[in-house]
């Protein structure tokens, strides 16, 4: 198995149309954000309140964050879309290599590819906070942002192998990619705050696992500077912020802690690992 999973991380890091691909979302994010979002955002919530430049920008890191680990995941699976079109997939089920572990070897790859590509949006991300009079984080919280990633890609990884391994073409990965990418942006509540979206669409904007991802990865990039800004407001004005902007969540009147988001990225790892293993079987 480690030697599949070696070729198709080569396979994919050599591609560099893949690699620009599957990083494409995180760059049009950033565009849209240094053009349009960052000051329409600031100048609507956070007009004239030090610390306003801080804040967003740790929020629109932690949303990307997020998205890279579900973009980046699914180019990686490029691999493996390629290999059924081009007829490769059989060419490896008719070795002695077990098809168990041919299936794993897609998996681990796109984790690996997954985990180390949004590892590197945290770096360039880092930099871009500290570019704009932002702090870097804390060792703790270096810390706690790397085990989210991990537990995002981790859950991303299952999440989004179960649609591609239902596709045999290059063109219908492309436009599935090309879909998933754009709604990511949504559902991570770059493109729009969650607060502006009517309860309805909250409602299933929260039923993705990616949501939680953005809600966990910005309550720790944003708690320093959510301090900073709101040290001197009363408690309901940060409350309402961090519920408005997706970065605390909500569920009847309740707040979603932590813990349950936490816990809801482990199960839905587990759901899809569990489909992911009845589409392979089915496929037997």
């Amino acid at each position: 198995m480690i030697p599949i999973i070696r070729r198709n991380v080569l396979v994919f890091l050599r591609d560099r149309t893949s690699v620009f691909f599957s990083l494409l979302a995180i760059l049009i994010i950033f565009a849209l954000y240094i053009l349009f979002l960052g000051e329409n955002y600031q100048s609507g919530l956070l007009d004239g309140l030090d610390g306003a430049q801080y804040l967003m920008d740790t929020w629109l890191v932690g949303g990307i964050l997020a998205a890279a680990s579900i973009t980046t995941t699914m180019g990686a699976f490029s691999i493996m879309v390629e290999d059924k079109s081009k007829q490769i997939f059989k060419d490896f089920s008719s070795s002695p290599i077990r098809t168990s572990k041919l299936t794993a070897g897609y998996l681990f790859g796109a984790f690996i590819v997954g985990l180390f590509m949004t590892l590197l949006a945290l770096f360039v991300g880092e930099l871009f906070i500290i570019f704009n009079g932002g702090e870097w984080l804390s060792l703790l919280d270096t810390v706690n942002v790397i085990g989210l990633i991990i537990l995002s890609v981790i859950t991303n990884t299952a999440f989004v192998y179960f649609p591609v391994s239902f596709m045999q073409s290059e063109n219908a990965f492309g436009t599935m990619s090309s879909v998933i990418g754009t709604l990511t942006g949504f559902l991570a509540g770059i493109y729009l705050p969650i607060g502006i979206l009517p309860p309805v669409i909250q409602t299933v904007v929260k039923l993705f696992p990616v949501s939680h991802s953005a809600s966990l990865l910005r309550q720790t990039m944003t708690r320093d500077a959510v301090d900073k800004v709101f040290q001197e407001a009363p408690m309901e004005a940060r409350e309402g912020f961090e519920q408005f902007m997706g970065i605390r969540f909500e569920w009847n009147g309740t707040e979603i802690s932590p813990w349950l988001s936490f816990l809801y990225l482990s199960v839905m790892a587990i759901v899809f690992y569990l489909l992911s293993i009845w589409s392979f079987k089915r496929k037997k």
